[in-house]
């Protein structure tokens, strides 16, 4: 069977959700959408949704979840807080409200989020969770099948942003024995506050910034953590002398070569927080800034866990070799008995699992073109937060990505005085 696609859909504002309904002959929609599909209501979909939004091109957002930004809203811990300054953290052309502090609470930034979609009219399809998403080279358009319980909807449009983010699927490591566990074992996006583990013997797997601050939640509740520092590791305090620490570095960046920074950085922290080999933390032999760049690893930005750590409050513990019942034993031989397992150890891409024979992203699911130039790929195609530089990378993307599309659909529209149809296989 065959379907018409428009291979220009940008004429008229009614074409933009025109469904094609077949409903005796398929069992899914075939939607056009006069402009591009944004797969991903976080953040970065939202900023690419504003920037379309002021040069009155039509788009559609699809989000699996049943809310915007649904990471932050439903898979983060209540005691985080925005890691930067907050004029490092906001979207294009809508500030942070001039009441909010340095560094806003997760809820305030939610907030934030959802003046932002008002202020834009951004209305994204919720609950509609993204199967595939297929260049047709016979019609020159993208099909994007996505699934929810009203059925499958397909739809056809001239550009697809990718908005999902470098954070879609957890990360749980394969531990030998951890089946055999009888605690209680979770991720770090399950938990909430350390109220039920009071007086538990807690084991936080993972020393990034969510296992220093999942280990400092549970000291504040009278757990007990044992916090698994498998590798090196660079900590910097989160200010020095009062200045948020990257904005520091991002000023001494315009002056200096990175390795330079990463020395300043180093020397600064080891006077703000001491030598913190004798308390089982390692520094790695690159710099934060030049380890930052090669392998994406985020240094961690201390707000309290180490103080814990120095008073032994927080337990720094090696590498582990397996679990058993109610204990697991580490690298170096120790066995401890343990209630609970926090598993901080990550979030990855799930873009190679619905984006199909597409050169834009790895088989890791990232951008194969480094930051700044990872966000256009070829037919289309565009990546909006997947730089590893956060809410300020996404947000370049975001505004770089809405202004190329939203040149060519003035072009084409201005160009295009008729519909031009051509026939794309429905199979």
């Amino acid at each position: 069977m065959h379907c018409a696609c428009y291979k220009h859909l940008h004429h008229s504002p009614t074409m933009v959700h025109q469904a094609l309904e077949h409903e005796e002959l398929f069992s899914r929609r075939c939607i056009l959408v006069n402009g591009p599909v944004i797969v991903g209501a976080g953040p970065s979909g939202l900023a690419v949704g504003a920037g379309l939004q002021q040069q009155g091109v039509p788009f559609v957002i699809v989000d699996r979840a049943n809310c915007i930004a649904s990471l932050w809203q439903n898979k983060t811990y209540d005691r985080l807080k925005l890691h930067l300054p907050k004029q490092f953290c906001q979207l294009p052309y809508f500030p942070f409200p001039p009441d909010f502090p340095e560094y806003p609470s997760k809820y305030q930034f939610i907030n934030y989020l959802e003046s932002y979609a008002k202020k834009f009219e951004i209305s994204p399809r919720f609950n509609e969770s993204v199967q595939f998403a297929k260049y047709d080279e016979a019609c020159g358009l993208w099909r994007v099948r996505t699934m929810s319980e009203n059925g499958e909807v397909e739809y056809i449009c001239r550009w697809l942003v990718v908005a999902t983010g470098e954070n879609a699927e957890k990360v749980v490591p394969d531990f030998e024995g951890l089946d055999e566990f009888e605690g209680t074992v979770i991720h770090a996006c399950d938990y909430r506050s350390g109220e039920g583990f009071e007086g538990k013997r807690v084991l936080v797997v993972g020393c990034g910034n969510s296992g220093m601050e999942v280990s400092l939640d549970l000291c504040h509740h009278n757990a007990f953590p044992s916090m698994v520092v498998r590798s090196s590791v660079h900590i910097l305090p989160r200010e020095i002398a009062g200045k948020s620490t990257f904005e520091l570095a991002t000023s001494l960046m315009k002056w200096l070569p990175l390795k330079v920074v990463d020395k300043i950085l180093l020397v600064l922290a080891r006077f703000t927080l001491g030598n913190l080999k004798k308390f089982g933390i390692n520094r790695p032999s690159k710099g934060p800034l030049e380890l930052k760049s090669i392998k994406g690893k985020t240094p961690v930005l201390d707000i309290g866990a180490l103080q814990k750590i120095k008073s032994g409050k927080i337990h720094i513990v090696p590498g582990i070799k397996k679990f058993s019942p109610g204990r697991v034993e580490l690298v170096n031989g120790t066995n401890l008995e343990i209630d609970s397992v926090i598993l901080a150890t990550g979030y990855r891409s799930n873009v190679p699992s619905w984006l199909k024979e597409n050169d834009l992203f790895s088989k890791e699911g990232m951008p194969t073109t480094p930051f700044p130039e990872g966000w256009k790929g070829k037919a289309g195609v565009y990546a909006v937060g997947f730089t590893g530089r956060g809410l300020l990378g996404a947000s370049l993307d975001a505004v770089r990505v809405a202004q190329d599309i939203g040149k060519m659909w003035n072009q084409e529209t201005k160009q295009s005085n008729h519909y031009v149809t051509v026939s794309c296989d429905r199979r």
